[in-house]
Formats: C-alpha cells, structure tokens, sequence
C-alpha cells in the first residue's frame, strides 16, 4: 500500500483523525524547515479548518476518496488563494494569489488539505534548488547538499515525512529532478494531461504540473484525481515489460555507480540496451525551446528591474536573450522529428528507462562536478537525462533505485501516453538498493 491509502485506512476506521494528521505535519514544519528550507508558506489556520471539514464530513458519510484528510503541499508556482504566490522571487514580493489554481481547486474538492507552499528555484529556471528569494531547499539525506530544482521544495517536504504527497511542476525534470535527489517518486504526465490554469509558466510549450510522492502509487492517485478522464486501467502485477535502456549520450554524463545501480533496479524485466540517435538534436532543441519561451516570459522584468533578480538566473536569462529565432523554428521541426523517432522505438519495446539524474546530489551552490575523469556543468548533468521527456512531452517517472554512499538515486521510466498502467507496474517492482562497494 502506498503511504495515502495507509493514512486513509487509518482515517477510515478511526485510528487517527485528518486534524491529527494536519497537526502533526504542522508539528513537522516548524521543528525541520529552518534548516530543511521547504516552505515558503505554512497557512496554520487553513490547514487545521480543511482538516477539521474533512473530519466532519467523513463523519457524516460522505467520502471524497484516498486524498481526503490528506495533507498536501504546493510548489510557489501555483495558486493558492488567499497565500503570497512569490515565485521564489522578489519581483513578487507581497504578490498574493486571488484565487485557487485549477489542480489546487480539484484537489480541494477531493478532500485534500493544502499544508501550505514550497520553495521553487526563483521562477522554476534551474535544476539546482538553490536559487530562490526564500534560500536554498535542502536535501533531508544530508543538508548541505542540494535537494534538487526547481521543485527542490516539495521533494524535501515529502523526503523529511512532513507530507505524503506534493505538487510541483516540470519544464524540464523539476519534479523528477529532485524527487532522485531526494529518493522519493516524481511524475511528469504527458503534457497538457494536467490543467495548467493558475501556474506561473517558465517555456509554456514544455511545462506540465507533477506530482511528487512517497510512493509511485501516491503520484498515481494524486494523477487519478486531478484528471480522472484520464485514468489508466492497472496491468496485471508481474507483468514482465520489455524495456529500452537509453545509453548514455556525450551530453548526459553518467557515473559506473549510478549506471549499475539502476540498471540492476530493473532486474526482474527483459532489458535490452539501445542508442538513441537523437539525442544530440532533443537537447539542442530543447535548450532553443526552453530559453526562447522563458526569456519571452520574462523581457519586461530583465529590462526594468534586474536587481530584483537572483544573479545566476538573470545572467542565464540574459543569455537567453541571444537565442535567434531561426533556432527556435529549427528546434520546433526538431521536436516533431524526435518525437516521431521516439515513437518508433515504442513500436519495439513497451517502455524506455534511463538513470533520472547520472549523479547524486551535488553540494549546496556547487556548479561542477566530474564524472568519469572529466569535469562537467552541475545544470546540464541534472538535466541531461530528463529534458527530452519535457521536450516530447511523453510521461516520465521517476523511482527510487536505491543508494550510492549515503545519497539516493532515482531511474526513470518513459512510456507513450497510452500506456501509464505498465509504467506504474514497473515502478511497483523496483526494489531499492545499494551500490556496491
């Protein structure tokens, strides 16, 4: 069982209470996040009012499914009404949310109980964490590392056992990012699955709301709930899946420790190593995409008032700025090319599998690190093995595979759109362990 349907057993029969549940994450809050930096903002008085309606109504009979009573928390990208919605920014000082995001209202409906919001890398443009208005979020595993960008806060606050579950977005592997980092479970949709209104967007054409979870199966029912047209039926438990697994390109760095451990995850599936020939181009595409967009976004702001920016994310918006538009329109043809590639590698296996990260977390502000005897961009191994599935808009999971030394890694699982049942039974056979020595 996953960690939503143990607490809602418990609410079911009596054993605990959804104010319990609420206060004792409340409880959490204030003993870890001064170090752990998770919350942006904690809504106290919110929280134990949904709890204490949750309570009642489960009382009353009326049941709202697995995520009622649950506590909940909200990356600080998306809405929620009545709290400051920062963006992890100080251009959004003293800026408050009029109303609920579109996935904050469902969840609501559902019974869940919004905690409060996380920290988000400053407006979601870096896999680090560690950029924000609100300071770093910090990896529960060991706190002067990173918890990992931009959804370094959620990951955190599910990691630390402060929720169950959390929402984050993912432009180009911000919830799966950190959810390896910090040896939970984080899942990107296929794009647009999830509503989108209410969301502060980094690159529009490769942004999708994700769930970080304890549990593969706590993202599931999060995902069931916020679009249950959707829903996926379950494949059978011990289907053995025939599964590509995506060698390492020249821009995605991997270590031997990472590589084995999670290649070893998959042990009970048939595995068979292929090449991606497009790698190269989704990653140029990707990096032409995502600047474009993020800079269109954000012109105004660079112009009128860059000191309210963090300095790493305005030098890498400044760049952005120099991206011609020729690059962008070639990236887009790129983009249509790849995915039909990628579609024809699903014709031979039903899933792809990679590491999420080919690293474990890096330190708080570090900016480089060498893999293999050769020193590489902190920001470009986070993203190297993530963005394409942003990109192409497929679903992507990420799972625990084990550790290496002390720190967790994550493989991440990517299926077609049509097939999120299998990539869940996967994901429920993955067994976490350790590297060896």
């Amino acid at each position: 069982m996953s960690e939503i349907e143990v607490l809602a057993e418990a609410l079911r029969v009596g054993e605990t209470t959804a104010e319990t549940l609420t206060r004792r994450a409340l409880a959490r809050i204030a003993d870890q996040n001064a170090e752990l930096g998770a919350f942006a903002v904690v809504d106290r008085e919110g929280a134990v009012n949904a709890a204490r309606l949750a309570d009642d109504e489960l009382s009353d009979g009326i049941d709202r499914g697995p995520l009622q009573g649950i506590p909940v928390a909200v990356k600080d990208l998306i809405d929620v009404a009545g709290l400051p919605a920062t963006r992890g920014s100080a251009h959004f000082a003293g800026n408050q949310a009029a109303e609920d995001a579109a996935c904050v209202r469902i969840l609501r409906a559902a019974g869940a109980v919004i905690i409060g919001t996380t920290v988000t890398h400053e407006f979601g443009y870096g896999p680090t964490g560690d950029r924000s208005w609100h300071g770093p979020a910090r990896n529960p595993h060991e706190l002067s590392r990173m918890a990992g960008g931009s959804s370094g806060g959620s990951a955190a606050a599910v990691a630390a056992g402060i929720v169950p579950v959390a929402l984050g977005t993912d432009t180009g592997g911000s919830a799966r990012i950190p959810a390896a980092m910090c040896g939970i479970a984080g899942y990107k949709p296929a794009f647009g699955r999830l509503p989108s209104d209410g969301v502060f967007p980094l690159a529009p054409s490769l942004d999708h709301v994700g769930v970080l979870g304890a549990t593969a199966r706590d993202c599931r029912l999060v995902i069931d709930a916020l679009a249950p047209q959707h829903s996926a039926p379950h494949s059978p438990v011990g289907t053995v899946a025939r599964i590509g697994w995506l060698e390492s390109a020249s821009q995605a760095p991997v270590t031997q420790a990472v590589a084995d451990l999670t290649r070893r995850s998959l042990s009970e599936h048939d595995v068979t190593r292929v090449s991606c020939d497009a790698s190269d181009a989704m990653w140029e595409a990707f990096g032409a995409i995502q600047t474009s967009e993020a800079f269109a976004i954000h012109a105004d702001r660079v112009r009128d008032r860059p000191e309210l920016f963090d300095t790493e994310v305005l030098d890498r918006l400044r760049s952005a700025s120099e991206t011609p538009g020729w690059r962008y329109v070639r990236a887009l043809n790129a983009r249509e090319a790849a995915r039909a590639y990628i579609s024809g590698l699903f014709e031979h296996f039903d899933l792809l599998a990679s590491p999420t990260v080919g690293i474990t977390a890096p330190l708080l502000g570090q900016r480089e690190v060498t893999v293999n005897g050769s020193s590489h961009a902190v920001r470009s191994t986070l993203l190297a093995l993530t963005s394409p599935w942003n990109l192409l808009g497929f679903p992507a999971l990420s799972v625990p595979a084990g550790f290496v030394g002390q720190l967790p890694v994550g493989v991440q699982l990517i299926c077609p759109p049509d097939r999120e049942d299998l990539l869940f039974t996967v994901a429920d056979s993955i067994v976490p362990s350790a590297a060896d020595a």
